[in-house]
């Protein structure tokens, strides 16, 4: 069977006509098909048939033609098997954007995903130690590279008359957090500094062990990071120094209010008297430096308390069952000016 498929009416009535001229494989009309000949009984038969009126319907009127035309075929002659099919062109489908992975998208691309964002987290030690932080991440790079890096040995202090710190720490209601480096404490707004002229907005504050500062290369137990920020984005850290003694009631209520699991933040019920942390002696060492936790950026004011305070060896074994050791190594001064008060 030849399956002929005519794409519209029109184009089958110019097949079916004679004389009408067919179109070319290249778009050129071809030669007019010679006229059939005449059937001698044809016009007896015509002149039988009833008087029809010719269908309005375009594929009505192809149908009648076909008729007619199968209708002039002789005895004997093989009539050609014709499958006539009208097709309507269907309109573009439009392709179908593929799911992002992770919201219903293909497990293969899910897990493409997954196995591109594997690689190594920073840590204290083992293959994400502090040696190999500038290799981590391009963004890191200053871990390795920067010249004014945190923390230092603090040594030979230049003695001048600096502007006492301006505390202006209230009672504030505060949240512990486990962030899978250290225990941070993050405090609602109203607790600020005042050094330089310059106001800056506590916004957290967090805990090392054993103290990443050295004072004339003397460690102390612990250390805690009080971290400020301006209006402008620029970051003041205060450093405190922990040492034995007479238990911190500030800390202790850090302690008991610590979470169950990594990265949950725990809501504490009491506010935190935040100047208590402080100690009564409020001298200062000050120098330009970085984050001591990848991206190490630059640019940090730093303003570590020369009197340390106190916290009893429990408090201390508290944090060191969570955080044996979070403190990154010592980096070179590269000849920073260092300024104490007097």
């Amino acid at each position: 069977m030849r399956t002929i498929r005519i794409e519209s009416a029109a184009l089958a009535l110019c097949l079916l006509l004679p004389g009408a001229a067919l179109p070319s494989e290249h778009g050129v009309p071809a030669t007019p098909a010679p006229p059939a000949a005449k059937s001698e009984e044809a016009p007896a038969k015509i002149a039988e048939a009833p008087m029809t009126p010719p269908p309005a319907d375009p594929l009505d009127r192809l149908r009648q033609r076909l008729s007619e035309r199968l209708a002039t075929v002789k005895p004997g002659d093989a009539a050609p098997a014709l499958d006539v099919r009208v097709v309507a062109k269907a309109p573009p489908v439009a392709p179908v954007a593929a799911k992002p992975a992770g919201h219903g998208g293909s497990k293969l691309t899910a897990k493409a995903s997954e196995s591109s964002d594997a690689h190594v987290h920073w840590a204290y030690n083992g293959a994400g130690g502090p040696a190999t932080w500038s290799a981590l991440k391009p963004e890191y790079s200053l871990c390795g590279n920067g010249q004014r890096q945190s923390p230092i040995d603090i040594r030979g202090g230049l003695a001048v008359d600096l502007e006492p710190v301006r505390f202006d720490y209230q009672a504030s209601r505060f949240a512990v957090v486990d962030n899978g480096h250290t225990v941070q404490v993050n405090v609602g707004p109203g607790n600020s500094i005042e050094v330089g002229g310059k106001r800056f907005e506590l916004v957290q504050f967090h805990f090392h062990r054993p103290s990443e500062e050295r004072i004339d290369g003397r460690q102390f137990e612990m250390s805690l990071h009080l971290v400020h920020k301006d209006d402008q984005g620029r970051l003041a850290v205060v450093g405190l120094l922990f040492e034995k003694g007479p238990p911190q009631p500030v800390l202790q209520k850090v302690w008991n209010n610590l979470p169950l699991e990594k990265n949950d933040e725990a809501q504490a019920r009491v506010p935190l008297e935040l100047a208590e942390l402080l100690p009564a002696d409020r001298r200062y060492f000050t120098y330009m430096g970085s984050l001591t936790t990848p991206p190490c950026s630059e640019g940090v004011q730093w303003i570590v308390m020369r009197q340390p305070v106190t916290l009893t060896q429990e408090q201390i074994d508290i944090f060191a069952r969570i955080y044996p050791m979070n403190a990154r190594p010592v980096q070179s001064a590269s000849g920073r000016r260092i300024m104490q008060s007097n």
